[in-house]
């Protein structure tokens, strides 16, 4: 029996997976091939989707992208000895050059499994870091966690083991763990990608911050937007619960973890986490004020550890094979890999997992190969719609927390969008304050307000009135949405307006498009 493989995962659906499924097993049947279908997750090589992977005798190969139209004549071919001559054969999966040179640590499964099957987790590594601490000293784990210098991967980057030491050391019968799953940045899908492709991980990670921690109850906070994920979250879920690998007595230990998934309401605000918080107990998303810190007073008023689904995720490899080794990669303070994401105007879009310090050049070129369209590219935006606007100056700089801050923009949960010669800057400028209006949460002044004042400022200098005056009223309510803003929606909306008028400034003294009202 020959076995294949096919996502189905989010991406590879809505290119026509499902159907490319059922046409696959019509026609085995037909010509009786006997092969066993597996539906596993993606390998974030998203313009090669739909891909097909087959299991042969020189390793697995891959097909792509395909359409209903290739199957026959892919099972025409002598598939099962290693790559053929068909068109679309890729080679060995493996060494596609895009996956070939990445450091797949967090994401080494995805798209090898089934993303449900324990037993197909545990054939490949998965599980080992909890067996390995369930008996151990909770303080072992969080000391392991401290030495590989991991920080959040949600954005903010900060030091991941001083929360959960902050946890662990809190008084008190109940504590929480809440995984940040409501992925709102745009050009940012890698949270999907992982809970879609290897949830247990997810589980994994959040069960051992649940040892760590001294957390007998956990949520995953995702995004309503998610239906794949939410589906296969909860397969996975019930699926260790049935290994006893999660829930009450964990192998046999005493220890007990439950994990529940919540669906959010389509709040951007939400990604905050005290706003989370809040979604999460059932009231309206609005961000709290701190102190007190989630770490003392979280969900339900009891410490909580709150972290990003890739902050968990990289947790299992962590503890398994210890804290050094994953501080072996990456650059300075910024420790281990981080799976950037390549989307907008990209020829190769899709997921890079790599160590800090390559610089943004190299991913936006030798792995995503410049424009779709074959315009020469003006400008990339990195860190969501809240990250501030390059230009290829500043193409050379390395993907780490501490240099990207040194120029005034942010790495955030590892979105690169790229936009070609034919984007407006003052456009995007005034997107950035138009998205704030819609997705703030309103309790302050300086977002609430300062968002509308600043879609009217922008409309004006974009209409050529008074330009000088406008641009320096507009640096003026910038600096004040910085200052005064309760949380990072209205502190950082200003980066992404302040980017595009410093690197691109012509957009804006030249620009005399009639202003949209």
């Amino acid at each position: 029996m020959s076995r294949f493989y096919l996502p189905r995962e989010t991406t590879a659906l809505s290119l026509g997976a499902d159907a490319l499924a059922q046409q696959l097993q019509a026609s085995a049947q037909t010509q009786q091939h006997n092969i066993e279908l597996v539906r596993n997750g993606s390998r974030g090589l998203f313009w090669l989707e739909p891909m097909l992977e087959i299991e042969t005798t020189k390793g697995r190969v891959a097909y792509g992208p395909l359409v209903k139209d290739d199957i026959d004549s892919l099972l025409a071919t002598d598939y099962n000895q290693g790559p053929t001559d068909h068109p679309k054969c890729l080679g060995l999966t493996e060494h596609i050059p895009y996956l070939a040179k990445q450091q797949r640590m967090t994401f080494s499964r995805a798209g090898i499994t089934d993303p449900v099957s324990v037993s197909e987790y545990q054939q490949y590594g998965g599980f080992a870091a909890l067996k390995k601490a369930i008996g151990d000293n909770p303080q072992t784990i969080v000391d392991e966690v401290k030495t590989s210098g991991l920080r959040g991967r949600g954005g903010a980057a900060f030091p991941t083991a001083i929360k959960w030491q902050t946890v662990k050391d809190a008084p008190g019968e109940q504590k929480y763990i809440v995984c940040n799953a409501d992925e709102g940045d745009s050009g940012t899908f890698a949270d999907r990608l992982l809970m879609e492709s290897d949830p247990l991980c997810l589980i994994e990670g959040m069960t051992l911050a649940g040892l760590a921690a001294g957390a007998t109850k956990g949520y995953i906070y995702l995004r309503e937007e998610y239906p794949v994920a939410h589906q296969t979250l909860n397969e996975a879920i019930a699926n260790a619960e049935a290994e006893n690998l999660l829930g009450k007595n964990i192998l046999n230990s005493g220890r007990d973890f439950e994990l529940q998934v919540r669906l959010g309401a389509g709040a951007y605000i939400c990604g905050e986490e005290t706003s989370l918080l809040e979604s999460l107990e059932g009231k309206r998303g609005l961000v709290r004020a701190k102190p007190p810190l989630p770490a003392l007073v979280g969900l339900f008023g009891k410490p909580t550890i709150v972290n990003n689904v890739l902050t968990f995720a990289a947790v299992p490899f962590i503890v398994d094979k210890g804290g050094e080794a994953y501080a072996n990669y990456g650059v300075g303070r910024s420790k281990g890999t981080m799976p950037f994401q390549l989307a907008g105007n990209v020829k190769r879009g899709g997921l890079v997992e790599t160590a800090f310090g390559i610089t943004l050049k190299e991913l936006i070129e030798d792995f995503g190969d410049g424009t779709y369209n074959g315009k020469a590219l003006r400008a990339v935006q990195v860190g969501g719609p809240l990250g501030a606007y390059l230009p290829e100056s500043l193409w050379d700089t390395p993907m780490d927390y501490e240099a990207f801050t040194a120029i005034g923009a942010g790495v955030g949960h590892g979105g690169i969008v790229l936009f070609d010669e034919s984007v407006d800057l003052s456009q995007q400028a005034r997107f950035s304050m138009e998205f704030c209006v819609a997705e703030s949460c309103g309790k302050c002044t300086p977002c609430r307000i300062g968002s509308t004042r600043g879609v009217e400022v922008i409309d004006r200098i974009r209409a050529g009135k008074n330009t000088e005056d406008n641009l320096e009223l507009l640096s003026d309510l910038c600096e004040t949405m910085i200052d005064g803003s309760l949380c990072a929606m209205g502190g950082m909306t200003p980066i992404p307006v302040q980017s595009a008028v410093k690197h691109f400034p012509e957009d804006f003294i030249n620009n005399q498009t009639e202003a949209k009202v």
